[in-house]
């Protein structure tokens, strides 16, 4: 079974991080709902959280790791030295890395991990990124990386992910499942 860890900081945007929870474990995903900053995190819409585990306690192995948006969240996963030593080492072997809305450009632009690569975010936030090619599609896949606009993509942002971990026919079942008509 894929293995993954859905990053949750305070100020996350709820619709980003529970819909991909939401369709990954349909598809059979484990999905590790990891506190940055502790176990009860509290979304952008005041809708709190209990996380599975903290940073500290994920295990080895994993398969990806998606990182939601909402502001102050996804500056607060920035912020936080242990999730980008996480992010990094994700993203260093090569595994995926998925980011919607402002991360993609909070989190893994300004630190230098979208340089050279294909990705979309929230209007406005794409200026925040140097040396990569903005998109305006509502999903982008480059390789490992998959990015997001916002959470009116979430649904389509989560199916990539399936897509990638489970493949394209696990995709379809669950896209058919949850009555997705885009």
């Amino acid at each position: 079974m894929k293995k993954v860890a859905l990053l949750l900081a305070d100020g996350f945007e709820e619709i980003e991080a529970i819909t991909p929870a939401d369709i990954l474990r349909r598809a059979g995903v484990e999905v590790i709902l990891t506190g940055v900053e502790g176990l009860s995190v509290t979304g952008s819409h005041h809708i709190t959280v209990e996380a599975d585990m903290t940073l500290e306690e994920l295990p080895d192995g994993l398969d990806g790791i998606v990182i939601p948006g909402g502001m102050p969240g996804a500056a607060n996963i920035a912020a936080s030295a242990d999730a980008m030593k996480l992010i990094r080492r994700i993203y260093n072997d090569s595994e995926l890395v998925g980011a919607i809305c402002a991360a993609p450009a909070v989190v893994l632009g300004e630190s230098g991990l979208l340089e050279g690569r294909e990705f979309t975010c929230y209007p406005g936030f794409e200026t925040r990124v140097k040396g990569a090619r903005h998109s305006e599609e509502r999903v982008v896949r480059d390789s490992n990386l998959i990015t997001s606009r916002g959470a009116g993509s979430a649904a389509e942002f989560a199916l990539a992910l399936v897509e990638y971990l489970a493949g394209k026919e696990k995709a379809k079942e669950i896209k058919k499942a949850t009555l997705q008509n885009w």
